[in-house]
């Protein structure tokens, strides 16, 4: 009986040992990050789940933990996954992406960009950096526009950037700072590809 016992035991140390417990204010701070990046009060937010403020204002507090139905409520409002509120803590305050693990991508038809996200952020990151290169053969100069702010940094070579209708000459460790929603565009100039550093900032909240 006692054999039995200690193998019972062992049994549920490694089966404690395998689960991931998330405590109740992790959850709450990812629910409250969640629900200002959508800009949402929590009356709103109560409003829209169908719970009062005070009850979300104690999970948010990690104060109270919250039923299965009430956070794909939540979730589903901040549309956001709800593997997201309860996946197992990571580090964001730093975020290595080695070369290798970076991979190109085609940038629209329309745009012709190859670019490279440079960071793997968390999604409610307010900055997200890409390395663009910009193709000699481009041909397409139909300005667009972003809701975000842009910084930019001429790596190589050189580009035409045009910003409302104007035109301005950028050539490497050139930079050029503008609202995204301005039409605007980056060509090239020459016979050889451009590198070009992009940080795209999401534009502070009045």
């Amino acid at each position: 009986m006692s054999c039995l016992a200690n193998r019972y035991n062992h049994f549920e140390e490694k089966r404690k040992k395998e689960l991931f417990v998330i405590e109740l204010s992790e959850i709450g701070k990812r629910i409250r990050k969640a629900r200002l990046s959508r800009g949402l009060t929590q009356q709103e937010l109560a409003e829209r789940c169908g719970v009062t403020k005070s009850l979300l204002s104690k999970i948010e507090n990690g104060q109270t933990a919250s039923a299965v139905a009430t956070l794909s409520k939540i979730a589903e409002n901040l549309q956001t996954p709800l593997a997201w509120f309860l996946e197992e803590n990571h580090d964001e305050h730093l975020v290595i992406s080695t070369h290798k693990q970076r991979t190109s991508k085609i940038g629209s038809k329309e745009m012709g960009y190859l670019y490279e996200t440079l960071a793997n952020r968390s999604r409610f990151s307010k900055i997200e950096p890409v390395l663009v290169t910009v193709p000699p053969d481009m041909t397409v100069t139909e300005p667009f526009t972003h809701p975000e702010e842009e910084f930019i940094y001429i790596v190589s070579g050189s580009i035409m950037l045009y910003f409302d209708g104007e035109r301005h000459l950028l050539e490497e460790g050139d930079t050029a700072y503008f609202t995204g929603s301005k039409p605007h565009i980056f060509l090239p100039h020459g016979d050889h590809e451009a590198k070009v550093l992009c940080v795209f900032i999401q534009p502070s909240s009045t």
